[in-house]
């Protein structure tokens, strides 16, 4: 049994332009744009999930998706509390501390949602499901779901899911199978790949 697993990054809106926690702001005319440009870009799924944020959802509709499975809202994206809708610049000179603790300990959630170790174990308990069905799933969703993806795949420490970018509307690419995963990142889906044609 193989699986292959496109997660997609959404397109830009004007949390992600000001280096804002996200809050429930819809996709800006130029993300919008690039998604509706990059329709047909994937290729067909047997299964289609999508988180249920606003600009994964844009995105999703932009790109035309919806498989015979119809849209999924799994897995959510990150929960960070507090933080939710402030830049991180605001929260830099607010919580100095807290923000430093929170970079540098996976454990420490101190916004009051989940931990980088919290987000990368309920992404896991998703992927083992999303990774274990034959056939191609496609998955808009958050980066920072497309980070804890990467790093339970590569078996990489919690640490690493800082150092991992994962930039508007690009494909990360997964084939194999739960356990072996072959990986590949950051296509962007400006126009159709002729080697993803179904």
């Amino acid at each position: 049994m193989t699986s292959r697993v496109i997660l997609v990054s959404p397109a830009s809106n004007p949390a992600l332009r000001r280096a804002r926690f996200d809050e429930g702001a819809p996709l800006d005319a130029a993300g919008a744009a690039r998604a509706a440009a990059a329709a047909g870009s994937l290729p067909a799924a047997d299964r289609v999930h999508v988180s249920p944020t606003v600009r994964c959802r844009e995105t999703a509709a932009a790109l035309g998706l919806a498989g015979p499975s119809g849209p999924e809202a799994e897995p959510a994206a990150w929960d960070v509390g507090r933080w939710r809708g402030r830049t991180l610049d605001e929260v830099a000179a607010a919580e100095p501390a807290e923000l430093a603790l929170w970079l540098s300990d996976p454990g420490a959630a101190p916004h009051g949602g989940e931990s980088v170790r919290d987000l990368c174990a309920r992404v896991a308990r998703w992927w083992a499901d999303c990774g274990g069905h034959d056939g191609r799933t496609v998955a808009v969703v958050e980066p920072e779901v497309v980070r804890a993806v990467v790093v339970g795949v590569l078996g990489a420490p919690e640490a690493a899911f800082w150092r991992i970018d994962v930039p508007p509307l690009t494909a990360t690419e997964f084939t194999g199978r739960s356990g072996r995963w072959n990986l590949r990142l950051g296509r962007a889906l400006d126009a159709p790949d002729e080697a993803d044609a179904p």
